[in-house]
């Protein structure tokens, strides 16, 4: 089934509101279950936000470029993946000043000045894979994928050009990748060695056939099913492993832009960014975190090691 005929027997939630964040293009969002917070970025204005959960505390720094993307480190810092180059960065250590010191790790197609860093996530092997989105004003596909580890550097994943790359996840066991080129409206999947950098042939896992709805990110449970944002749509979907619809999460923001699943809960970012003042009047909580309370649904939390 695709996610454009969601048929009436699918089971449909909606979101409430977590953290009224109001970001032009709220992603990547990380839940920490050491520290039981929650990350994400605000792409275009180079804000990586945290929210405690606990004391339901949110506070943001400003950051030097544009913030595609970031992951769990396995000693609590943080990997972010600013425009043109992956940093180390430690917030908690930061929490009572303005400035979170980088730490740079790899620079990152510092010779095309019409890319930048957009999704990534860690493998299942502690490995960051990311994706690098095209800036040319013609949308062309630009944009290549890579793997970057402290053991082998930054090296190339063989998988199709992007224009804006996204949806990167993994399978349960990790022998699998998803991702997908926004604009094409599929997400796609492929074998995946860690080890080696490599991907097979490529498939269609799922179609979004709705004009003007894109895949977004993405995250699999432990049981091996895909949730996806749907950028326009408002929605998260749930796949089985096949690609057929499971679920529906639906959230007061059409711009849904990424997931994470972490203490019981779904939690969802969204974006403002393309929506003119009266959608914004429409949708006043456009650029929010939203929150699904979940039970006996749960993703293994994966983590990059950093020199």
């Amino acid at each position: 089934m695709s996610a454009a005929n969601v048929e009436v027997d699918v089971t449909t939630s909606t979101a409430q509101l977590l953290v009224d964040s109001r970001c032009s293009l709220g992603e990547g969002i990380l839940w920490c279950d050491r520290r039981d917070v929650l990350y994400w970025t605000d792409i275009l204005a180079g804000h990586l936000w945290r929210h405690d959960l606990d004391s339901n505390r949110s506070r943001y720094w400003q950051l030097p470029a544009a913030l595609g993307c970031l992951a769990l480190a396995t000693d609590g810092r943080l990997l972010l993946g600013l425009a043109k180059g992956l940093y180390a960065a430690d917030p908690e250590a930061a929490l009572q000043q303005d400035e979170l010191p980088l730490q740079l790790l790899c620079p990152v197609e510092t010779d095309d000045a019409h890319t930048r860093i957009n999704d990534g996530r860690v493998d299942r092997h502690g490995n960051f894979v990311f994706g690098t989105k095209s800036e040319h004003a013609d949308g062309r596909r630009a944009g290549r994928y890579y793997q970057w580890s402290a053991a082998h550097g930054l090296r190339p994943l063989p998988l199709p050009s992007a224009a804006i790359p996204n949806a990167i996840c993994f399978s349960p066991r990790g022998e699998r990748i998803y991702f997908c080129d926004s604009p094409d409206g599929r997400l796609l999947s492929a074998p995946y060695s860690a080890a080696n950098a490599h991907t097979g042939q490529v498939e269609v896992f799922a179609t979004l056939a709705e004009p003007g709805i894109e895949p977004d990110g993405a995250v699999v449970d432990d049981e091996g099913h895909l949730w996806n944002a749907h950028w326009g749509a408002g929605r998260v979907m749930r796949y089985t492993d096949n690609g057929d619809v499971l679920a529906q999460v639906l959230l007061p923001a059409r711009h849904a832009s990424c997931c994470v699943l972490g203490r019981d809960a779904l939690y969802i970012t969204s974006a403002r960014i393309g929506l003119d003042d009266a959608a914004l009047a429409q949708q006043p909580l456009a650029g929010a975190v939203f929150k699904l309370p979940l039970r006996g649904v749960s993703a293994r939390v994966d983590r990059v090691q950093l020199p």
